[in-house]
């Protein structure tokens, strides 16, 4: 497989990513990056297209998700999901440079989401692009979408509850993949699967004294703490590819300043979580450990807000066997000289909303780099290439 037929240049793929990594697009912020995206698909006569996402209850969010499709010969073949996020998370203040500026050296390119994950949203549309000019049995559908950093993924739920994915077969999401897996791995790599995640809501309620006489009230923030210790604690199930599931809280908030036993408190904790721990699982284990406490507090186990109620991280897992796996791995070794190692993503993301609530095969190969979320992020260039070449050669593979 050369370079010249999976058509992808390093250079093009590389200022690509250099406009994307200039443009600011934390999470509820991406107006300008998906103007970009839909501009710069529309330039090469690609035939993108807008779609809206709203979410007015919580949010008041109101943006707008970039899709293209190319058509294939025949009806009858897969359709594959191509998909990365156009956002990042918030602008990080510890930059010592400007947090945009894409800065090249050493083959690393410098930016708040050059890995997560523009470098991936590069690589996307480069390989899309070169695979306009492939003669595809199967059609080809590229979602840059919005919000993935942002509490919901509305972006990726939009299409799921707009039926973009009805119609697919498979997905490859370009997420940097090694640097949050679970085990330690380098690129190339195939992640194949993801725990999924919970966040509960716990409210607690004691009763209200004079802080000089506490033992007449009941302290609720000194019992929000025992849940949060016991929770930390609790058992939790395993799975043989995607381990262990996971408990930490997050956040406990009560009482006041005023000189009296706080009488409520709020606690929020995270639960990631692997295939058999359902919501009604998790809630469960979770009251049966409260329960063991015998707490003087009223304690009440719920889920944080969401739009709906479909609205959670499933955990997922693709088979080694499927046909995309099978493909994306021989365009690895076509493209790098190697096989990839197989390993499996520790948290959550838009992958989980294709793997799960789409049950769609989901594969994640993405290019890495280091700092993510922080000040010094970084991706390595020559991985954004690879990728491209990686996606490219394995949907002509899969499409036919």
């Amino acid at each position: 497989m050369s370079e010249t037929e999976l058509g992808i240049d390093p250079r093009t793929t590389i200022d690509l990513l250099q406009d994307l990594v200039r443009i600011p697009s934390p999470y509820f912020e991406e107006a300008e990056i998906s103007e970009f995206v839909y501009e710069w698909l529309d330039e090469r006569g690609l035939d993108p297209e807008y779609h809206h996402v709203s979410e007015p209850q919580i949010t008041g969010y109101e943006g707008d998700n970039v899709v293209a499709r190319l058509e294939g010969s025949d009806p009858e073949a897969p359709t594959l999901l191509l998909n990365a996020h156009v956002d990042t998370v918030k602008l990080v203040e510890a930059w010592e440079e400007d947090p945009c500026s894409g800065r090249i050296e050493d083959g690393k390119l410098y930016g708040q989401g050059a890995c997560d994950m523009k470098g991936g949203l590069a690589a996307v549309m480069v390989a899309f692009e070169a695979l306009a000019e492939s003669d595809l049995s199967g059609d080809v559908l590229l979602t840059a979408v919005v919000d993935e950093e942002g509490p919901y993924g509305l972006g990726a739920d939009a299409l799921i509850r707009d039926g973009y994915t009805d119609d697919c077969d498979a997905a490859i999401v370009t997420e940097p993949g090694p640097v949050l897996a679970q085990s330690d791995v380098e690129n190339p790599a195939l992640i194949l699967g993801a725990r999924g995640r919970y966040l509960y809501d716990v409210e607690v309620t004691g009763r209200a004294a004079h802080g000089s006489q506490p033992g007449k009230g009941v302290n609720a923030v000194v019992d929000a703490g025992r849940v949060a210790e016991a929770l930390s604690e609790m058992a939790v199930d395993s799975h043989p590819d995607l381990g262990d599931g996971s408990v930490c809280p997050l956040l406990l908030e009560g009482g006041s300043q005023t000189l009296s036993v706080p009488e409520s408190a709020r606690l929020m904790v995270d639960r990631h979580v692997v295939p058999g721990e359902t919501k009604a699982v998790v809630r469960e284990q979770a009251e049966s450990v409260v329960a063991d406490l015998n707490l003087a507090s009223d304690v009440e186990i719920g889920f944080r807000e969401a739009p709906a109620e479909d609205i959670y991280y499933g955990p997922y897992v693709t088979s080694e066997d499927h046909s995309l796996v099978r493909s994306l791995a021989d365009a690895t070794n076509g493209v790098t000289g190697v096989d990839p190692d197989v390993a499996y993503f520790s948290s959550v993301g838009d992958f989980n909303y294709f793997g799960d609530r789409a049950g769609l095969p989901t594969v994640i190969v993405g290019p890495d780099g280091e700092n993510i979320h922080s000040a010094g992020e970084f991706v390595y260039t020559d991985e954004v290439v690879e990728v491209a070449r990686i996606v490219a050669g394995a949907a002509r593979t899969y499409l036919g």
